[in-house]
């Protein structure tokens, strides 16, 4: 390039204009056809560079159309770079169809060291939690590491090799509490300290991350790391919280770590999403030992674009770890997972009555806890975020020191479902849960515990440890079909011979109890996460009864039916509206009777094609309000010329400066150099070029720009409108009228204006919640002073909890709560995470 040229243009050859890589539906370049040749190595290498960017943006969203179009465009300079394969006369050559195999079969290599790791990772799991579940009861004398059922291997009701801590029982309560604190302080610690996306359940956030949502470091190594190793660490603790959930979290986290290692899913979104999704459904199935559910739940709840191949992925990753969940055999059982059941005995027509009141306890009990749990949430992160690791310290020990006094709830969560599953004939009886003189004791017993779990799954989850809701629901509701079955099996015992009872038969038992508890656990997940097919399949490979297939689907339908009556949506639906994350559920089908232009912005930032200077659009990018700008012809005509992103933009930018010097009043064009004179340079196709000249006055970023963005008419309808989201998947739609821009609509304005349609017809007042929020936490505040004023006296000033008061006095500001606002791709990374891309 000449030194004393007045203008730069990016890397263009000058026979071709190379479709631009922004949002545009792949159909654009299918047209393109032989018409276009592929594009060359300086082009990829600049997408390249800028999606390099883009990894490291958080809170964005990604732009499906996108990275369709980038994806045909990859394909053609792989093409273009394997033509030296093929032999003399066109032929293909055994090294174009050795890559070729190998390019093919990549997904299926991908997928099955995925399911590998995630099977080996989920039986070292559940080893190592059995084993922290017992060592806050006992030990075991011949070898400490096993826990208390590999210790007492074939003996029912304990043996002489497992010992308690001590022959006192205060001293046990005592240890009991001790080490629920410990573990609960460790896993929080860890997850404080290492990885704060490691909390939680992380089901919502991947439902969004699989829809396109960014959120950098959540699927990453450290993230992996910290919640496999906090998570029995939790459980353990005997909190109210489950490792189902958490198990979809880690086996994603596998697959978006393993995935990266190869280049066809590092720079490939829509690939990444098929892995995210196979891996979704192989952590349920090794959460559960139910592979078919697994994909099931991956297609009911996780995804909202799900493919047959996706399917065909899904149901491979969830065999392979399943199979090698089984080859390791974790419990010695050729179990699963511990509460796995089967059932020889059929139900009768008249148990149809009590399999409908279980269903209607499962709607019932998720309206319940996703209502209360919410304003726990909601009180959580407005007063207690600062205090994560005491909370769910302070948690465990509360839990320790409830829980412990009853049967039920004193041992782990699963170990008790897999009690409660069992026939009373023909296996060991828990603390005499089948004797008849035990029968109203035991029903007490089951009551409270099941209403205190209710009440500990409500402030449990969502404190700041690996935890799931799917086991503690299912042990709720376990214990309340239990309760029911114990019930149906003493009104039997009281009336044989009546009319109610004729179907059952002479010198058998009628009434299986177990199964009251097996439909109760898929009432209650069921109730919590608003899935239906998915659990009737989990439950049915649970048991491998086909006979109870029926009384499950009629379960969950009725749970379904009275679950819809409070609210569409389970908790993890309703705790992407809690976090404000823009997601457009594809669950819920509006009429909201209004054109797109009700909901548009029209106040927009456009650019024109000429006029701007070099420091004017520096400026603009100082702002940081706008994730892209329209361009138009002019500001007067507004006639649409194309549309560039910020992150292009920026890149632009950055990269003209370090070519050479601009003056920060050199003129910008976004249109060719042919546009804006004949006499415009060309710049040579190369990736980076040192100029050593004068200062630039004008520059032209045609190159960056998206000439064929997804527009929409004004008076289209917005419902329309959310299903091109839906459907396509753009990160912003143009409106245009006659060519002319009119505004533009995103994610977040459709959200928005159906957050405030639901306002206006279910109208609420907060001010009662926010006071009781505010009385609680003044409770809160005088207990944690006076316990700290006791400690500083008993210690005459050598102890001091906090240093001082002045963090509990000072309060948030009054309806400073968590959900007034929504998730724009304008916030700040959480402290603490790694710099690892989504």
């Amino acid at each position: 390039m000449n030194s004393r040229s007045s203008s730069i243009s990016f890397p263009t050859p000058r026979l071709q204009q190379r479709p631009s890589f922004s949002a545009r539906l792949s159909a654009v370049s299918v047209e393109e056809g032989e018409a276009q040749a592929a594009p060359g190595a300086a082009e990829h290498q600049i997408d390249e560079e800028i999606e390099e960017i883009k990894r490291y943006e958080v809170f964005t969203t990604i732009n499906w159309v996108q990275d369709a179009t980038k994806e045909q465009l990859r394909r053609k300079l792989r093409r273009k770079e394997t033509a030296g394969f093929f032999e003399r006369g066109g032929h293909a050559g055994w090294r174009y169809r050795l890559w070729e195999s190998y390019e093919a079969a990549q997904g299926w290599i991908v997928v099955t060291l995925i399911g590998a790791t995630i099977g080996v990772n989920a039986a070292f799991l559940n080893i190592i939690t059995e084993w922290l579940s017992d060592v806050k009861l006992g030990y075991c004398e011949t070898a400490f590491y096993l826990n208390e059922s590999f210790c007492c291997w074939g003996e029912d009701n304990g043996c002489d090799d497992w010992h308690r801590w001590s022959s006192l029982p205060p001293l046990n309560y005592f240890l009991y509490i001790m080490f629920a604190t410990i573990f609960a302080l460790t896993s929080a610690s860890l997850v404080r300290s290492f990885a704060p996306y490691a909390a939680g359940s992380g089901i919502s956030e991947i439902k969004c991350i699989i829809a396109g949502f960014v959120m950098k470091g959540f699927l990453g190594f450290w993230t992996l790391v910290i919640k496999s190793v906090a998570l029995p660490l939790a459980i353990a603790s005997g909190l109210s919280v489950g490792k189902e959930g958490p198990s979809v979290h880690y086996a994603v986290c596998t697959g978006n770590v393993i995935s990266r290692l190869f280049e066809k899913y590092k720079r490939n979104a829509s690939k990444t999403r098929e892995i995210l999704s196979a891996c979704a459904a192989a952590g349920v199935a090794v959460a559960f030992g139910s592979p078919i559910g697994g994909v099931l739940f991956s297609l009911e709840e996780m995804s909202s674009y799900f493919p047959l191949k996706t399917v065909w992925r899904s149901y491979f990753c969830a065999l392979v770890a399943t199979a090698v969940l089984a080859a390791m055999n974790p419990f010695r059982t050729g179990q699963l997972v511990m509460f796995q059941v089967h059932y020889d005995r059929s139900w009768h027509f008249f148990e149809v009555v009590f399999y409908i009141i279980i269903g209607i306890f499962g709607g019932l009990y998720g309206a319940f806890v996703i209502k209360w749990n919410l304003r726990a949430q909601a009180f959580r992160k407005k007063y207690l975020t600062k205090y994560a690791i005491l909370e769910a310290t302070l948690l465990a020990t509360g839990t320790a020191i409830i829980c412990y006094p009853n049967m039920f709830l004193r041992i782990d969560m699963t170990e008790s479902m897999e009690i409660l599953f069992l026939e009373c004939e023909g296996s060991e009886d828990y603390n005499g849960l089948c004797d008849r003189e035990n029968r109203w004791k035991m029903i007490i017993s089951l009551t409270l515990a099941t209403i205190i779990r209710v009440f500990l799954v409500i402030i449990s989850y969502g404190c700041k440890v690996p935890a799931g809701i799917f086991v503690p629901s299912m042990a709720i509701g376990a214990s309340f079909g239990r309760t029911v079955g114990i019930l149906v099996q003493a009104l039997h015992d009281a009336y044989p011979n009546s009319v109610f009872f004729a179907a059952c038969q002479p010198d058998v038992p009628c009434i299986t109890p177990g199964t009251y508890a097996f439909l109760g656990a898929g009432a209650a997940l069921s109730g919590i996460m608003h899935i239906t097919v998915s659990v009737v399949v989990i439950m049915f490979e649970l048991t491998g009864a086909l006979t109870y297939i029926l009384p499950t689907m009629i379960v969950v339908g009725v749970t379904k039916a009275v679950g819809e009556l409070f609210g569409k949506g389970g908790i993890a639906d309703r705790m992407i509206w809690f976090n404000g994350f823009p997601f457009l559920d594809n669950k819920e089908d509006h009429t909201f009777g209004v054109p797109v232009s009700q909901v548009m912005t029209s106040d927009v930032v456009a650019l024109p094609t000429t006029g701007l200077s070099m420091k004017n659009l520096e400026q603009l990018l100082r702002e940081d309000k706008y994730q892209g700008f329209p361009i138009v012809e002019d500001r007067t005509s507004k006639i649409l010329v194309g549309y560039i992103g910020r992150t292009e933009l920026r890149y632009a930018i950055d990269r003209v400066k370090k070519d050479r010097s601009i003056s920060p009043t050199a003129l910008c064009y976004f249109t060719p150099s042919a546009t804006h004179g004949a006499s415009a340079p060309i710049t040579p196709a190369t990736p980076a070029t040192t100029f050593n000249g004068i200062a630039s006055s004008s520059v032209d970023f045609s190159r960056f720009i998206d000439p064929t963005p997804v527009t929409a008419h004004p008076r289209l309808p917005l419902e329309t409108v959310m299903e091109l989201f839906r459907k396509i998947g753009p990160r912003v739609i143009l409106i245009e009228y006659h060519g002319k821009l009119t505004g533009l609509v995103t994610v977040k304005d459709c959200l928005k204006y159906q957050f405030k349609v639901e306002a206006s017809e279910n109208p609420r007042d907060d001010r009662q919640i926010i006071d009781s929020q505010e009385r609680l936490w003044g409770v809160l505040k005088k207990s944690a002073i006076w316990v700290s004023d006791q400690v500083n006296h008993v210690s005459r000033g050598r102890i001091r909890i906090n240093g001082s008061h002045e963090d509990l006095v000072t309060s948030p500001p009054r309806g400073a709560g968590p959900t007034s606002y929504m998730m724009d791709g304008t916030e700040d990374v959480d402290d603490g995470v790694e710099l690892e891309d989504r």
